[in-house]
């Protein structure tokens, strides 16, 4: 099971990148509702979803090594991501109350806010609220937003 965006959101033109990171978000979501090993997983959006066609939708050229740092960085350092995350929630929210899918786009937002210095947080941050953008309507953009904002604030307030 793989999720699908929302049917009146307008898709925006994706770089290799982008298309990866939205692909990691699914493969993610696919993990967590499935119980599917991180190695399938992997194998399986390489093989037959990054770049191909499946049921009429074609799937724009990933850059398939960023697709797996991002799918295996959040894996192996999801004990570190989920508590940052669970701190930059509102009060009241504990991560395991967020859906699936939103948690999925958090936890890889976090990854690279946390772990890739290279990349401008405001990058990042455009791109994983585009991405909430493409599944969710307004409440759960500007969670994304706040969240991703607050974790940029704690690990990167030199660089911001």
């Amino acid at each position: 099971m793989v999720a699908t965006a929302r049917p009146n959101a307008v898709p925006k033109p994706a770089n290799a990148r982008g298309v990866a990171r939205l692909a990691a978000v699914q493969a993610l979501y696919q993990m967590d509702v499935g119980r599917v090993p991180l190695p399938d997983t992997l194998a399986q959006f390489e093989l037959f979803r990054l770049g191909e066609e499946i049921d009429g939708w074609a799937y724009r050229p990933a850059d398939k090594g960023y697709f797996r740092h991002l799918v295996s960085g959040v894996v192996s350092e999801q004990k570190v991501l989920d508590p940052a995350i669970h701190a930059a929630l509102p009060d009241g929210w504990p991560l395991t109350r967020i859906d699936t899918l939103l948690r999925a786009l958090l936890r890889c937002g976090a990854f690279e806010i946390m772990r890739r210095q290279d990349i401008p947080p405001a990058v990042i941050l455009n791109e994983y609220v585009d991405i909430a953008r493409a599944f969710y309507d307004d409440p759960e953009t500007r969670l994304t937003n706040g969240v991703l904002s607050a974790l940029n604030a704690r690990f990167r307030s030199s660089s911001s």
